[in-house]
């Protein structure tokens, strides 16, 4: 009999709770806004560039760094939206989506030891990368309803011995966009540690009302501190695609390329050569992404704030946070969330699912990058559940 088989920083990790919570929104035939994923198809003429390269290009190994016409393209993106000049040769790499991106960068800078700065609520992915590597995490908690932090907190999870911070903006789950002030604030402490961030911009295009998305590579002195990862998935509707792309210096670069070159090697080509095609389209269509996300997000806080929850600002992302106080719900977010899912016929996310520091338990995030009728019919579920529980 073989015992204790497996990494126990896996095999005694529950499985995600997005997958928890989607199997249990199939099995009562729930309308699922806990996972997010938009329910489209994503633009019908980069869908046509990969179907074209698929049959009519190349289909072998390409570079494992990508490319040349995918890295050209983010490079050009980059000085398009932030006024970066990007060196496409040597400071861009494609990885089989942001995830990936997220384990190559982690994995390549992080020395067994070295203190890592996370902000959380986090994407659930990213403390078992940083613990996989050796890193120690230090964590800075965001509070609701605005998700504020200041110096007291930066001053407690900074030291000598940060090596690396990890920042996610727009940040999933809460729909914070960092301002330029709170970017620069993270961007004192960094020089005072010799820290280098990794930087989760994959809802980049997706911010609402006139807010900008800044990117803290734009920051001074940050250029050669920051790796910026983007995601073709969120920009281009199309998730399954899983492709990434991972901007930074040089001397960064190298050390996450070869973390890269023995998680995925590379990302398939075709894919690639429609995402070179889909940052190249013209401005209207990142406009429109971010305005057409905009009104599905007011359009599920206000059917969510006629229930009787309190809905706090989504500045971007796909997902809004409801608070379950106004409610008069007694338990936690998770056998709140199980009960919509089992009695309202609605799936959405408990957020302790995304602290691992100081839970908060009294919030629950919706995925609102759905198409309108399936909206409709979530908002129709809440109102009658919560008509007969009144």
């Amino acid at each position: 009999m073989v015992d204790k088989v497996g990494n126990p920083l896996f095999s005694e990790m529950p499985t995600t709770v997005f997958e928890v919570m989607s199997q249990l929104a199939n099995q009562h035939g729930a309308v699922n806004l806990g996972q997010g994923f938009p329910d489209d198809r994503g633009p019908a003429d980069v869908l046509q560039a990969a179907a074209d390269a698929l049959t009519e290009g190349y289909n072998q190994y390409p570079s494992m760094w990508g490319t040349p016409q995918l890295r050209q393209a983010v490079a050009a993106h980059n000085g398009r939206f932030y006024g970066l000049d990007v060196d496409w040769q040597r400071e861009v790499l494609v990885t089989s989506g942001a995830t990936e991106a997220l384990a190559a960068c982690l994995l390549g800078l992080i020395r067994p030891g070295d203190e890592v700065v996370l902000f959380e609520p986090l994407y659930d992915s990213y403390l078992p990368i940083v613990k996989l590597a050796g890193g120690v995490p230090r964590f800075v908690s965001l509070a609701p309803p605005h998700w504020s932090f200041g110096r007291e907190e930066l001053e407690q999870a900074f030291s000598p011995r940060t090596r690396v911070v990890m920042l996610n903006t727009p940040q999933n789950p809460s729909g914070k966009v960092f301002t330029s002030d709170e970017l620069d604030l993270i961007a004192e402490f960094m020089r005072g540690s010799g820290a280098v961030a990794v930087c989760d911009e994959v809802y980049e295009h997706l911010t609402f009302d006139g807010r900008p998305h800044v990117p803290l590579m734009t920051r001074p002195g940050m250029r050669g501190r920051c790796l910026r990862i983007g995601s073709a998935g969120k920009t281009f509707s199309l998730t399954g695609w899983k492709v990434g792309y991972v901007t930074g210096a040089p001397e960064l670069m190298q050390s996450v390329a070869k973390a890269h070159q023995f998680l995925t090697f590379t990302t398939p080509p075709n894919l690639q050569a429609a995402v070179a095609h889909g940052l190249g389209k013209d401005d209207s269509y990142f406009t429109g992404l971010a305005a057409g996300m905009q009104a599905k997000r007011d359009r599920l806080s206000a059917a969510l704030k006629a229930v009787g929850f309190g809905v706090l600002e989504a500045q971007g992302t796909y997902f809004v946070t409801a608070d379950l106080r106004p409610l008069g719900w007694e338990g936690d977010d998770v056998s709140f969330c199980r009960m919509l899912t089992t009695e309202a016929g609605v799936a959405a996310i408990p957020v302790s699912a995304f602290f691992a520091h100081k839970p908060v338990d009294r919030y629950v995030r919706f995925c609102f990058c759905k198409g309108e009728a399936l909206l409709d019919e979530a908002a129709a579920r809440l109102k009658r559940h919560f008509d007969r529980a009144a």
